[in-house]
C-alpha cells in the first residue's frame, strides 16, 4: 500500500522525533512542547528534539549578529566596546 501511494516506509516513532524537532525548529517554548507531545518530563526533549545544521547556523548568525551589532556601536561612539567604555 506504501509502494502504491508512494511514500516512504517509516515508523509512527519517527513521525514523534520529526514532530518535536519541528516544534524546536520553530521555538515552541519546551512547556508548550511538554504539553503537545505528552511528555511529563523535560528529559523527553533530549531524547526527541534532534538539533539541525539550520538550528546552528541560525544561532552562530544571531551569534555573530549581536557581536558585530556591538563593535559597529562601539566604533560609532568612540569607545573600545569594553565593559571599562561603557
Amino acid at each position: 500500500m506504501l509502494t502504491d501511494a508512494k511514500v516512504r516506509d517509516g515508523r509512527l516513532h519517527d513521525a514523534r522525533h520529526a514532530a518535536a524537532t519541528v516544534l524546536l525548529i520553530l521555538g515552541v517554548p519546551e512547556r508548550v512542547v511538554m504539553q503537545i507531545m505528552g511528555w511529563s518530563s523535560a528529559a523527553m526533549a533530549a531524547r526527541y528534539q534532534h538539533v539541525t545544521g539550520g538550528i546552528l547556523a541560525d544561532v552562530a548568525q544571531r551569534v555573530g549578529g549581536l557581536i558585530w551589532e556591538v563593535a559597529k556601536t562601539a566604533e560609532d561612539d568612540g569607545s573600545n566596546g569594553s565593559a571599562e567604555a561603557r
